[in-house]
């Protein structure tokens, strides 16, 4: 069934002017040059203003100070602030995934868990013993959640995830397909002292060349994350080895993210597709970690540190840091040095040709 809505029910729920035919219904929202008569065309900046001329919208949401009749429109709405008003219309227009109300009857529940009202387990779910899930939770099929686990209330967890046993949620968590959380923590050690802690204590000398076995060392403890933690698909958290690895509330983690034992992450931080942060490593609230991002073992990261894509943090970086390169420098640094480097060939034939 397609769903209709007034512009007068989208601004309300933007919290924006609307002006026009505000009864005017659409079905759905598109980029202006491919918005038929029934879109919402999203025209948010003046550049955009020729791709309503393309397409077929009758409405659309504006940036401030268009004239929406100029461009031949019945109706608008404006927005002071478009990339938010964004995140308003997308939560209207998501139906979400289709899970019956209810337990489903393939769904194997063990007897001690605690389901609350308004909870939705979708076809072979597992969930174990003294499992407890929160009001309105809804699981989506082939989620598996260990003995012990506490869900929070809003949950939303979908297809094949894993939360592992003893694992704390808060409320309004969101779990995309694939994701992990509650793994083992990925630590060895050898009876005697390894090659790698030679290494590290040499600096990068050669290496004693030696048979070593490695021996797994358990993990204890387990992971608590906060209210609105949003963890990506194929993404892994894993459980710390004594004390527990933590994600403070509002932190977001994108797809194929991995956070390894011990790790400890502050508040509404945002990290960005296959950032990887090694084990025992301390990261304060809001912090930023572009795409394909590394933390070195046992670092801290301040509050406020922004890094850009591929930054690879090997030491302490400072609050309020912005990094950027290989080994993470300041970001205007990194700069001045890939213009060296350009600069470096023209450099060295001027400096072999004496002049």
């Amino acid at each position: 069934m397609v769903q209709h809505y007034s512009i007068a029910e989208i601004a309300n729920a933007l919290g924006a002017q609307a002006v026009g035919d505000v009864n005017l219904e659409i079905t759905h929202a598109a980029e202006p040059q491919h918005a038929e008569a029934g879109a919402l065309a999203l025209a948010m900046k003046p550049e955009y203003a020729d791709g309503l001329t393309e397409g077929g919208a009758k409405a659309a949401i504006l940036w401030d100070g268009a004239d929406w009749e100029a461009l031949g429109l019945k109706a608008a709405i404006f927005v002071p602030r478009p990339r938010y008003a964004m995140s308003g219309l997308t939560q209207l227009m998501d139906p979400g995934p289709q899970i019956a109300p209810g337990i489903h009857p393939s769904a194997i529940v063990d007897p001690s868990a605690s389901i609350s009202e308004g909870a939705a387990i979708g076809p072979l779910v597992v969930i174990g013993a003294d499992v407890s899930i929160g009001k309105n939770a809804r699981i989506a099929s082939h989620v598996s959640i260990a003995e012990g686990a506490t869900i929070g209330d809003d949950a939303l967890i979908l297809q094949r995830a894993h939360i592992g046993a003893r694992v704390i949620i808060g409320n309004g968590f969101i779990a995309q397909p694939g994701a992990v959380i509650g793994a083992d923590g990925f630590s060895f050690v050898t009876p005697e002292k390894s090659n790698v802690e030679q290494a590290r204590e040499s600096l990068g000398g050669q290496a004693a060349s030696s048979q070593q076995s490695w021996t797994r060392i358990h993990s204890l403890g387990s992971v608590v994350l906060g209210n609105n933690v949003e963890v990506g698909a194929n993404s892994t958290i894993d459980r710390g080895t004594i004390r527990d690895t933590s994600v403070g509330d509002g932190t977001k983690l994108d797809n194929l993210v991995h956070l390894g034992h011990n790790v400890q992450v502050g508040r509404d931080c945002l990290l960005c597709g296959q950032v990887g942060i090694a084990g025992s490593v301390r990261i304060g609230d809001r912090v930023v970690l572009g795409g394909q991002c590394g933390v070195s073992d046992n670092i801290f990261v301040g509050d406020d540190v922004i890094a850009g894509g591929g930054t690879k943090i090997l030491s302490n970086a400072p609050a309020g840091r912005v990094l950027l390169g290989y080994p993470a420098v300041k970001m205007d640094t990194h700069i001045e040095m890939q213009k060296a480097l350009r600069r470096l060939p023209r450099f060295m034939k001027s400096l072999r040709e004496g002049k």
